[in-house]
């Protein structure tokens, strides 16, 4: 049984600094891409930024420059340092990841975590 768990959400007033963290467990041959999407109440789910298995990154527009993706292989997680927190980065962060578990390859879903900005 494969699970993605994230932590490290919370409330944070606007310019502030939050780092999420989302580790995978369980049968695990290998990890793919890997990415954090996040869903404002009312909205519809969005991407934030996806990394590739070498490291290659992909940034929304609206969190590009203030948020940087990475992950550690090793430790089979991702992180996303969020800076300069805007009241509109409030949503539900959830980490995703293509994994690869007894030769059957699919795409992970955490159970998200709560990110609110105050102004």
């Amino acid at each position: 049984q494969v699970q993605l768990v994230e932590s490290g959400g919370g409330l944070v007033q606007a310019g502030g600094s939050l780092r999420l963290s989302c580790v995978a467990s369980g049968s695990i041959f290998s990890i793919g891409a890997m990415g954090w999407y996040r869903q404002a109440p009312g909205k519809q789910r969005e991407l934030v930024a996806t990394i590739t298995a070498g490291g290659n990154t992909n940034y929304a527009d609206s969190v590009k420059d203030r948020f940087a993706i990475s992950r550690d292989n090793a430790k089979k997680a991702l992180y996303l340092q969020m800076s300069s927190l805007k009241p509109e980065d409030t949503a539900v962060y959830y980490c995703n990841a293509w994994i690869d578990s007894n030769r059957k390859i699919q795409l992970y879903w955490g159970q998200g975590t709560q990110v609110a900005v105050s102004s």
